[in-house]
This record gives structure tokens, sequence and C-alpha cells, in this order.
């Protein structure tokens, strides 16, 4: 039997009296590309949060690739790779030495780190800013050095937080291409995004989060059946609070 990529079972959050996320559950198997849906506060970044260690959960359990992410926290959180929305960078940093100093964390030896931070400077077109600081770079150059840093560990499971926020239309058409690739190649994608035409072109599963609850989870072809569009059910189930068919 195959190990999940990612297993969450009741989970629970919550800060103070306030439950953000209520008992939800999901399963990602190896080489999913799952779209994450929900409004703003409904529960994807705190959920993101307890996947990656950031926050501790109430109750349940979470799991990647078999290693609990509190039991076992460095096995699982060397399996993942966050790309959040925040540029949460050394603004002063230059392209290279974020790489590197990712790298260098996660124990890439210095041979090694060199071949690694040359594919993704090549995969990104980034080869002509290696040396600019963060700061220095447009929206769209910081977003990729973001999905690149994500990546620097080869990462089985790559999380991506509205990872083409504030990019133009030709980069995005561009990160949807590379998503496309790795994915094919077997790695595993959690996608959040507010543009769910996005969401709709790399997806071949959707959740959606409402109120810490999963209102719905299952195929984008069965969402979208009977022409409906994805912008149509998505506020339905936000909306409406309808509930998920079948298990999460």
């Amino acid at each position: 039997m195959t190990t999940p990529a990612l297993e969450i079972t009741d989970l629970r959050k919550q800060y103070g009296k306030t439950e953000a996320v209520k008992g939800i559950n999901l399963t990602l198997q190896p080489g999913e590309f799952f779209g994450f849906l929900g409004p703003n506060g409904a529960g994807k970044t705190t959920t993101i949060s307890c996947i990656v260690g950031i926050s501790t959960p109430s109750a349940g359990t979470i799991k990647v690739f078999g290693h609990d992410v509190v039991a076992n926290y460095r096995e699982a959180r060397a399996k993942v790779g966050v790309a959040p929305q925040e540029f949460n960078i050394d603004p002063f940093g230059t392209v290279e030495k974020i790489l590197d100093y990712v790298a260098g964390y996660y124990g890439i030896d210095a041979a090694k780190r060199k071949v690694v931070i040359e594919k993704l400077l090549t995969d990104f077109e980034l080869l002509a800013h290696r040396k600019k600081a963060f700061r220095e770079l447009s929206g769209g150059l910081k977003r990729r050095v973001m999905i690149a840093r994500a990546m620097v560990h080869d990462p089985d499971l790559l999380i991506l937080d509205e990872p083409t926020a504030g990019v133009d239309v030709e980069l995005r058409r561009e990160i949807w291409r590379f998503l496309r690739e790795i994915n094919a190649r077997g790695k595993t994608i959690l996608l959040t995004s507010h543009y769910l035409e996005e969401v709709q072109q790399l997806c071949s599963r959707i959740g959606i989060i409402a109120q810490g609850e999963i209102v719905y989870l299952g195929q984008k072809e069965d969402l979208l059946k009977n022409g409906k569009s994805l912008e149509d059910m998505y506020l339905h189930y936000t909306t409406n609070g309808a509930s998920a068919p079948g298990k999460a």
C-alpha cells in the first residue's frame, strides 16, 4: 500500500477560544496536484502552518510521507518545501546567497549546493539576477526566488501559497508550465490561490475550506459537471456551507 504524501486526521487548531480549524481530514497521494481553496480566514494558512511545524495542532495528527509532523519533526520537515505568500526573506540578501543559505540549512554539502543552485537559477531564469539583493527584484522575480528556495532541498511535497500573486500574465503562464513539468516528474503539489483559473488549469483534485471545515473535497471534473464554473461552485460552497460529498 502506498504511503500518502500528506495525511491529516481530525486536525483541530484553537487560538484561545477561537477554533480556527475544526477537525478536518485530508489525504494527498504521491504525485497529486491538489488545489486547496477558501476565503481569507477560512483556515488554509493555519492548516499549512501546522503541516510545516510553525504551529502545533491542538488535536489530531498530520503525517508527511508517513512522518508525524510533531513526533518526527525533522524527517517530516525535510520532505516539505514551502513558498509562502509573504516575502519572508532577508531583503538585503542576494538571490544566490539566499539559496545557498537554505541549502546549507538542509545539510547539503558545498559541492552539491553549487550544482543545485545553478540548476534552480537556470530553471527559474534567475542567472542574470544572482548577485542582486532580493529587495532590488521585481515582484515577479521575487516570486521565482520564493519557489526556487522552496525547492532547494528537492522536497517530495511542495506547498505553494499564492505563488503567482502580483505577477504578470506571461510570467504566470511560465510558472504554470514549470509546475506542470515537476508534477509530471512525480512532485506532489498543494496549491492555494485566489486565482481560480490557476487552480482550474493545474489541479486534478480540489478541497474547499470555510470557517475551519472542509465543505467540498473531490475531483475537479465532479465539481464542474453540468457546465458549472469553478467560481460558481466555489461561491456555492463557501457561501452556503454545503457539506462535502463522501469522506475527506
